[in-house]
């Protein structure tokens, strides 16, 4: 592994982070720095919608803000360069709570789950990106 591909691994795992900073803040503009103008980001597979950047960015807003503690946590990061491209797969676990203040575990409205992101990253001006996202969700509980 050359000097390139570990700064593009290590550019490649900060956009991984700021997605997840994105989705658990709100801080929906940050999305812009994770995709590229032209992605594709599907939700389908966890009931959500397959849309562009910006349909996605309202979509979750107005999802999300039943649940305003979130957490995710994403590892086991997968990057396969072929093309000019890199196929990222990384595992994910999420937490989605309808309190950010102490709840009980059994507490109604919160939401677990995990799986996997599949993104299609790009080299652009600014550094990798994301062309495409899709969800593969592995398992979900609900109280």
């Amino acid at each position: 592994m050359d000097d390139r591909e570990i700064a593009d691994r290590l550019q490649i795992a900060d956009v991984l982070a700021s997605y997840a900073r994105a989705v658990d803040s709100g801080d929906w503009d940050l999305l812009d720095e994770v995709f590229t103008p032209d992605a594709v980001i599907d939700y389908t597979a966890a009931g959500g919608i397959r849309g562009t950047r910006a349909e996605i960015k309202t979509w979750l807003a107005d999802v999300l803000s039943g649940w305003p503690g979130r957490l995710h946590l994403i590892g086991a990061i997968r990057i396969v360069f072929e093309s000019g491209e890199a196929r990222v797969s990384a595992a994910f676990a999420d937490t989605l709570a309808p309190s950010r203040e102490l709840v009980s575990a059994d507490s109604k409205g919160l939401i677990q789950g995990g799986g996997w992101y599949h993104h299609r990253m790009v080299r652009t001006a600014d550094g990798w990106g994301s062309r495409e996202l899709v969800e593969e969700q592995s398992w979900r509980t609900i109280r």
